[in-house]
């Protein structure tokens, strides 16, 4: 199983760990972790490097 960790762009700053699902409804992303812990942020996907588990967005917080 492969897992992610979110960083925000501007600061490379992690916003969660060990994420296994993300849903993408306009600007809205929930981001669900393996325990299904949920956080919802306002932003997009920039990039997502699936080789090295990485996910980076433009976050609104």
């Amino acid at each position: 199983m492969c897992l992610a960790t979110i960083y925000k762009s501007s600061d490379d700053s992690v916003i969660f760990r060990n994420v296994s699902r993300i849903d993408v409804d306009g600007e809205k992303l929930t981001i669900r972790d393996i325990m299904g812990e949920e956080k919802v942020v306002e932003g997009s996907i920039l990039m997502v490097d699936l080789a090295n588990s990485i996910v980076k967005v433009n976050c609104k917080e």
